[in-house]
């Protein structure tokens, strides 16, 4: 079924919203086109701009004109919070400063798990692996998971956000 452009408000008024269809078919409440930016919060945007940039390659395409330390700044959506925004193949990935010094990543709570990023192929998995390994960059194996058609490898950035990258096997 094809999604209606956003500005066709004709379909919408034809949509069941108890029961979620379109004359008979299920439609999504909302239609989105996937992600368009994710934002991490982090606890020394110097440290992690660092990473994202010198470790995974990302381009800044935005970076704030103050500091985090400043509370004009750090509140400041057009300001980046004191931040920065990446390019991260076709999404934007945004850093705000604004966690505690010695705050830290957990997993397990409500939010997000892991963040994961598409390489070619596997070999380049075991590539990444030497190079972080040559960084100093604690790391896990490379695994296979044959049920999803993709291996991974895993790693922590500099606050222990789990990071993944994925591969096609």
């Amino acid at each position: 079924m094809e999604v209606p452009h956003r500005s066709d408000r004709s379909v919408v008024s034809h949509v069941d919203v108890q029961h979620n269809t379109l004359s008979g078919v299920h439609m999504p409440v909302l239609a989105t086109y996937g992600p368009h930016h994710i934002r991490l919060t982090v606890t020394d945007i110097d440290r992690s701009r660092d990473f994202y940039r010198d470790v995974l390659g990302f381009e800044i395409v935005a970076q704030s004109p103050g500091r985090p330390d400043d509370p004009e700044v750090r509140t400041d959506p057009f300001r980046l919070y004191g931040g920065c925004v990446f390019r991260a193949g076709a999404m934007l990935l945004g850093l705000r400063p604004v966690a505690p010094a010695g705050d830290s990543f957990d997993s397990e709570r409500v939010g997000l798990d892991h963040l994961s990023f598409s390489v070619d192929s596997k070999q380049d998995l075991f590539t990444a692996a030497e190079r972080l390994g040559a960084a100093g960059i604690g790391h896990g194996e490379v695994i296979e998971m044959d049920q999803f058609g993709i291996a991974i490898l895993s790693f922590d950035d500099p606050d222990g956000i789990h990071l993944e990258l994925t591969a096609p096997l």
